[in-house]
């Protein structure tokens, strides 16, 4: 793992299993792990990670962990572990906002699937974390209670659109959040913050209940600081576990990125040195560039139709940059879409071949570390890119394919994280979570009495 971020707190330094030890030998307590957890979003308030702490909530939640621990009801490895959500996922009775002015006071009355599931793994949920407005960016700072700043440096950029979840973890808040990802979500603000995030398969978490982006994108991904933890909350999200697969033979082709968008070449560098572990071929993957387009295209024509009526009847309640992207999303035409899709088969026909050679695909999850807060063009290699444009360029292409992937962290660049991504064909999540866990190291720790 990458070294911790300068004011990292208390959960930074202890895993899930270690904590889930702890509570299980008497060493410590789900009250006081939810102490814990509040007294760090307080601390790191200026973060802005959290819309929303629900310490009422989370206390009596906590109360109810302990009662069942001690009467010996153990749901499992997140029984009493803290936990945070992004605020586009219903809670019951918990403001969920969606970033957005339009929702600032709706409350729903039942939770999305996904909560339910975590629940009812006893997991518990401190407070519904900072997004992009509705979901729809990938820098994470316009939303209706601001930009989520990043833990590793407070003028940078968290990324989008799950920001407040990876800063929450990335930050010791709390161990584990959840995130979606439509083009990038949980993987971009992954590689910025230097946590561990999966994009999963179109449709292995149910969707029910979370704010659609683009609904046949969108996905709902676990976030943690390691492997281990991602793989635990992902038992609790899929709601099913299984064996730890086997990746001492696993092939990865190395997909080269200057070919899909600029990079940063000591980002590159940092990725590729990762893979060091397991052999790694190039490959080439036919119009991978294209598919940021055609990904741009399928997803427009859906996020438009969902929010026409809301442009029209409220466009002031918008963040105007939010706006802007939403109108332009409505000038994408029909014959657009249907040539993204041919697209979009033509070269899933490809990456399907590719797998009979490899079981992974790999490149970094974002070609720069995270860029400055409000920035939106940088210099990259002397050349002037777009900042939202960057930082969907590596992620987006998956994402229109419907693979699951997952961002870890490689090194620190500046002092700043940079990621690689790992992408595997549908329904191969553990295996990516098998492949993430061999390639970083944890430093083991045993947590202090809360």
């Amino acid at each position: 793992m990458i070294g911790l971020p300068p004011e990292a707190g208390w959960f930074a330094r202890r895993t899930v299993a270690e904590l889930a030890g702890a509570l299980r030998d008497g060493r410590s307590s789900p009250g006081g792990l939810v102490e814990r957890a509040l007294a760090e979003a307080s601390r790191l308030e200026g973060l802005n990670a959290f819309v929303t702490v629900d310490g009422g909530g989370a206390r009596g939640a906590a109360e109810r962990a302990g009662r069942e621990l001690a009467a010996g009801l153990d749901r499992g490895p997140l029984h009493g572990i803290p936990i945070a959500v992004k605020d586009v996922v219903d809670t019951a009775g918990l403001r969920t906002t969606m970033g957005s002015r339009h929702h600032a006071d709706r409350v729903p009355e039942q939770d999305a699937e996904c909560v339910r599931r975590l629940r009812a793994a006893g997991a518990v949920i401190v407070g519904k974390t900072t997004t992009h407005e509705f979901a729809f960016g990938p820098t994470g700072d316009r939303s209706l209670n601001g930009a989520t700043r990043n833990p590793y440096g407070d003028g940078r950029l968290a990324g989008g659109s799950s920001s407040g979840s990876a800063a929450a973890v990335a930050a010791g808040i709390v161990p584990l959040a959840v995130g979606t990802d439509t083009g990038g979500s949980v993987r971009i603000p992954a590689a910025c913050c230097g946590i561990v995030a999966l994009k999963p398969t179109l449709g292995a978490v149910p969707s029910d209940g979370v704010f659609p982006v683009s609904s046949s994108l969108d996905t709902v991904g676990p976030m943690a600081r390691t492997a281990e933890d991602c793989l635990l909350l992902w038992n609790a999200l899929a709601g099913r576990e299984a064996p730890d697969p086997d990746v001492s033979g696993v092939r990865v082709g190395w997909v080269a990125p200057d070919a899909v968008h600029p990079v940063d070449p000591r980002v590159t560098a940092a990725a590729r040195a990762m893979l060091e572990p397991l052999p790694v071929r190039d490959v080439a993957v036919p119009d991978i560039a294209r598919l940021r387009w055609a990904y741009t295209a399928i997803q427009s024509g859906e996020v438009h139709r969902l929010h026409a009526g809301r442009m029209a009847a409220a466009p002031e309640l918008y963040d105007a940059e939010v706006l802007a992207r939403l109108r332009a999303a409505g000038r994408i035409t029909a014959e657009d879409t249907a040539t993204a899709r041919e697209l979009r088969e033509r070269v899933r026909r490809a990456v399907t071949a590719l797998f009979g050679r490899f079981e992974l695909l790999a490149m970094p999850t974002v070609p720069v570390v995270a860029p400055p807060l409000g920035a939106r063009t940088l210099a990259l290699n002397g050349t002037p890119v777009d900042v939202r444009a960057a930082l969907l360029a590596y992620t987006s292409p998956w994402s229109v394919l419907g693979l699951p992937a997952v961002s870890l962290p490689a090194a620190l660049v500046d002092g700043l994280p940079a990621g690689l991504q790992l992408i595997a064909r549908p329904g191969a999540e553990r295996l990516l979570l098998a492949a993430a866990r061999r390639l970083t190291k944890t430093t083991s720790t045993t947590p202090a009495q809360p």
